[in-house]
């Protein structure tokens, strides 16, 4: 390599290792909201996607509010005055919360669903760790999400990184203490795609919704287009937001722990590739989505952001025990097995890689 090209790629490493730092030391020290929304049911509904469809095309996990169901009708339905309980350590938040299944596909042919672990430092049953998070800066205030509000990141029908969504991606953990950190999500180490070896800790899907919002419309046809990324910059940058979605939102975050732990067995590994697919037939990892609708009682949501509350306590909420929060479930609306060895993916989805 030529001197003036090496000089080039030193300074965009040092540049990309500067920037990935400061990333990391945001992440650190920001006040963020962090708690446990445990499982409330595992089936093929999908009210963003396939409203009114009973059963949608691919299989689901659910958190939240117990009134979820196949049809939430856009702008009138409010999960905070239907449901009686939720499954998350907030008892204010009765949104819903929800993502495709993981699958691990064995060597001959079967499928078996895999399970959900809790992250660390916090208690319940599978789920999903969600996260609210105002302006790294300290001082910028967000807008919380409105009565009616909804949105969805990710295209499940991706299957490769073109027109992709930012900051969705896959963390193989080294053991099941987290440990060395990996760093912020989805720098280092993190692939868009699933791992392709085995990982002794499981595995961390991260989901990142964006954090602008248009100021009028709480849906859109395709759920995404009322919301926007920063024009410049970043979130964790404090970047503006566009013209056209002016309004600044908490940036909203999940973290999935799937357990594979049980599948790190090369006697059931695929002779060649790796053997995992999402519920909806994707092989590849790009096709990951989650959807949210929101459901927080009154102002809460607002008040905790304000007090940039941390963690899974907030003198702003009232919270629940572990115990409460799992008292909270809904039985399956179709009924369908997911537990055990299948056939093929629930819905009869075909895996595909392209």
């Amino acid at each position: 390599m030529k001197l003036p090209h090496l000089a080039q790629a030193l300074t965009a490493s040092l540049l990309l290792s500067f920037q990935e730092t400061t990333v990391l030391a945001q992440y650190a020290t920001a006040a963020m909201m962090r708690f446990q929304c445990s499982q409330l049911s595992i089936e093929r509904l999908d009210p963003l996607v396939n409203p009114g469809m009973l059963p949608s095309t691919h299989m689901h996990q659910i958190v939240g509010g117990n009134s979820f169901n196949a049809t939430m009708t856009p702008g009138d339905y409010d999960p905070s005055a239907k449901s009686t309980c939720t499954t998350c350590s907030f008892a204010e938040d009765f949104s819903n919360y929800w993502t495709a299944n993981l699958y691990f596909r064995a060597k001959n042919g079967s499928y078996k669903r895999v399970p959900q672990m809790v992250n660390l430092g916090l208690k319940g049953k599978g789920g999903i760790t969600v996260y609210y998070i105002p302006p790294y800066d300290g001082k910028t205030k967000v807008t919380a999400f409105k009565p009616g509000f909804r949105m969805l990141v990710g295209d499940a029908m991706l299957r490769s990184n073109r027109g992709m969504q930012k900051q969705i991606c896959h963390r193989c953990e080294h053991n099941i203490d987290q440990s060395p950190f990996g760093g912020a999500p989805c720098t280092g180490d993190d692939t868009v795609t699933f791992p392709n070896k085995m990982c002794p800790g499981g595995i961390r899907t991260t989901i990142t919704f964006p954090t602008c919002w248009d100021g009028k419309n709480v849906d859109s046809p395709d759920h995404k287009s009322h919301v926007a990324y920063p024009s410049t910059g970043t979130f964790e940058s404090t970047g503006p937001c566009p013209a056209s979605h002016p309004v600044r939102l908490p940036q909203l975050m999940y973290e999935v722990m799937w357990d594979t732990r049980q599948f790190n067995d090369k006697a059931i590994w695929p002779d060649k590739g790796q053997p995992l697919v999402y519920s909806m037939g994707d092989g590849t990892g790009y096709g990951q989505h989650g959807d949210y609708v929101f459901g927080w009682k009154g102002d809460a949501l607002q008040k905790a952001l304000d007090a940039r509350c941390s963690g899974d306590r907030c003198s702003k909420l009232k919270t629940q025990t572990p115990e409460q929060a799992l008292a909270c479930f809904k039985k399956q609306t179709v009924k369908e097995e997911t537990e055990g060895w299948v056939s093929e993916l629930p819905g009869g989805m075909q895996v595909t890689y392209q």
